[in-house]
């Protein structure tokens, strides 16, 4: 505790933690403008943001498809509609070159009618007829939304619906008539990271100070607060599930019986996912009745509710040496899994059979991609699958999982030139002796003198997997102009299953800096690079791992793009939902290993006025209400004390992104690469 509160103590820019306040807009304001007058006057910048521009608002973008209400649906944002429409057609029409839309819901038009700023921030329907919808409204782009009641069939808000004011809110449809619904009921029912631990039954014509309490988890949790869920099978059969976090990675799960909330019990690391053909799916985060980490496994659906207490496990699936659960989902009566063998995309179909036996099918896909299913067809065995690589552009796929048939329905025209590219794949080797792989995007005909300019990136947290993608924004604005491309897989992701992230967990993470560390000096080694020519760029835990190389290692870069970042691992606690994170990164304000860590660690506690930095492109959002603005605010703030050059760019909207919309984001895409190429193309 005494560490923390000297911190506060200590810390001079305390002021820029109140987001709003006057004082704090004109710091932010003044820099923006600094930073934009700057970048704006280099000749590139026009350019760069008609580019990508273009590249967000292209119709030949393929319109991501879900089975919605017995049609496709699709929410679309180009030129004319920067908020976005949700729209529907038909399957038959979708498959056609030219599908005949018709508009749902034009969130532009609602923004200006109601004088709001509004962000589509989900939609959530009642299954099976999924005729009624939940529509989750930001103003700006902030996690809070606003929910409203929708009916598909009559294409309108309906009149005295289901409504819930502004909150981080987490609901489900328990039947036409029956939220279950977790929110800060009263003020001050939220956790210290502003998640809800309360959850209780709305019916409907109920106000919501009439709703009953079902469950009530306690102020301290930490984690994203509880979340109730009702999963459906294809026979129409419910599981009615709430989970409690402890902390970002453990969670005690609860089922809704007809003898009332009753606890499951698994460990705290395995979770409740799916429901196909009675058997209720579990994804294991560590071992379970002789079951291996990174596995599936089904119990009985039936067997759970008469008995939560006393389960029996079998097994659905389970890694090999190099294998890794990257998603799964499902359709009626399939389970649909994402894998990973060496960082390599798979498709695979389980088929239940009876017994508690799965029948396996892999899907014949091309090797080297990113492989993820898309929207599925809770009346059907139908699904959506997308396949694409650095230099492939995006192939939309339906599947009749049933067959285990693919019908190439969509592909993206080429956003950018790559006949000139090549992929390569590379294995560094970090501090401890571990191989650590990584791609690597580039011209055929590069010259290995160490002065390609390149562009590296990672992100290293929360067991996410860092898979190849196309991107048109990279391709059109950075490869093309000669730019080489690193996608690392370094350690604190889940690239290889759960041991892969909990290897960098808390104090174990200097591994994790040090796997990217690594990757850098390989590329230098190849003479692919140089310091001199290597930028890196990163966002949210991506933006921390660019902070600790920006203080650990200066030498190594001459560009670093620090996004909607956490820096200041000291008050992390204290700002925006940054409680909720501590089973990542660990607690300093209990744990003595934990703060010792962070003090020589934490990249705003590190900043040095003595050393020679590279100079930071430092980007945030004042509507980011996940991580907050005020970590870059304060990092930036620190520099100018020091004496030390920056850039700093703070959008006004976006919440925890680029932009609310296609332009601001295809601004901030352009002050960025403008920097980068100012800083290693000149």
């Amino acid at each position: 505790m005494a560490g923390a509160h000297a911190a506060t103590l200590d810390d001079p820019n305390i002021w820029l933690e109140d987001v709003s306040s006057p004082r704090a807009m004109d710091w932010v304001n003044a820099h923006n403008a600094t930073t934009t007058q700057r970048l704006q006057a280099d000749p590139r910048y026009k350019t760069l943001y008609d580019q990508a521009l273009a590249v967000a608002a292209n119709k030949d973008r393929i319109p991501a498809p879900t089975f919605t209400h017995g049609q496709i649906f699709n929410f679309w944002q180009d030129a004319d509609h920067l908020r976005g429409i949700w729209r529907k057609t038909t399957l038959a029409s979708y498959r056609t070159a030219h599908p005949q839309w018709s508009t749902v819901l034009d969130i532009d038009a609602l923004g200006k009618a109601e004088n709001k700023s509004w962000v589509l921030r989900g939609r959530n329907c009642l299954e099976p007829d999924e005729n009624r919808c939940l529509i989750s409204l930001s103003n700006g782009g902030e996690d809070a939304v606003e929910v409203r009641e929708f009916d598909l069939a009559r294409q309108l808000f309906v009149p005295d619906g289901f409504h819930l004011p502004r909150g981080k809110h987490k609901i489900a449809w328990e039947d036409a008539n029956h939220l279950l619904i977790a929110t800060d009921w009263t003020p001050g029912d939220v956790t210290p990271s502003g998640y809800p631990f309360i959850v209780k039954r709305l019916t409907r014509g109920q106000s919501l100070d009439q709703a009953i309490e079902i469950y009530r988890g306690d102020k301290n949790d930490g984690g994203y607060g509880v979340a109730p869920a009702v999963l459906q099978d294809g026979q129409g059969r419910q599981l009615a599930i709430i989970v409690r976090p402890l902390d970002t990675f453990r969670h005690q799960t609860f089922v809704i019986t007809p003898k009332g909330v009753q606890r499951l019990a698994i460990p705290d690391k395995v979770d409740v996912v799916d429901l196909v053909d009675n058997r209720v799916i579990l994804s294991l985060d560590e071992p379970w009745k002789g079951h291996p980490a990174g596995a599936l496994v089904a119990v009985n659906r039936d067997a759970l509710l008469a008995d939560p207490q006393n389960l029996d496990p079998k097994p659905v699936w389970a890694p090999g040496p190099q294998d890794a659960m990257d998603s799964h989902t499902s359709t009626r009566n399939n389970v649909l899994l994402a894998t990973l063998h060496n960082v390599q995309g798979r498709a695979t179909v389980l088929k239940p059979h009876p017994h508690d036996q799965w029948r396996t099918q892999t899907l014949p896909l091309p090797d080297n991609l990113a492989i993820s299913w898309g929207s599925t067809d809770v009346k059907s065995d139908r699904a959506f699958l997308g396949a694409s690589g650095f230099l492939t552009p995006s192939t939309l796929y339906l599947s009749d999982t049933a067959k285990g048939t693919l019908e190439p329905v969509k592909t993206l025209p080429a956003q950018f030139d790559a006949t000139q590219d090549i992929v390569e794949q590379f294995e560094a080797t970090s501090t401890d002796g571990t191989k650590i792989p990584y791609f690597i995007v580039h011209r055929k005909d590069i010259r290995y003198d160490g002065q390609t300019p390149t562009l590296m990136t990672a992100y290293g947290g929360f067991e996410v997997s860092e898979t190849p993608y196309y991107s048109a924004t990279i391709g059109k604005l950075w490869l093309e102009r000669g730019g080489a491309f690193v996608l690392a897989n370094i350690r604190g992701g889940g690239e290889f299953g759960p041991k892969w992230h909990d290897a960098g967990l808390a104090t174990r993470r200097q591994v994790i800096y040090d796997d990217f560390a690594a990757v850098a000096k390989d590329l230098d080694a190849r003479k692919i690079t140089s310091p001199r020519r290597l930028g890196i760029e990163g966002g949210s835990n991506g933006g921390l791992l660019m902070g600790v190389e920006f203080t650990e290692h200066p030498e190594l870069w001459n560009a670093v793009v620090i996004q909607v970042p956490l820096l200041d691992m000291i008050r992390i606690s204290k700002i925006a939902a940054g409680a909720s994170w501590q089973g990542e990164y660990g607690d300093v304000n209990a744990d003595p290993a934990v703060m010792a860590f962070w003090q020589k660690t934490s990249p705003y506690q590190n900043l040095k006025a003595d050393v020679k930095y590279p100079e930071p492109f430092i980007f945030t959002t004042t509507k980011d209400d996940r991580v907050g603005p005020q970590h870059a605010r304060k990092f930036a703030a620190r520099m100018e004390e020091m004496k030390l050059p920056f850039y700093y760019y703070e959008n006004t909207e976006g919440g925890h992104g680029s932009g609310a919309d296609l332009k601001q984001s295809a601004r901030t895409q352009a002050l960025t690469m403008t920097y980068l190429q100012e800083k290693l193309m000149n």
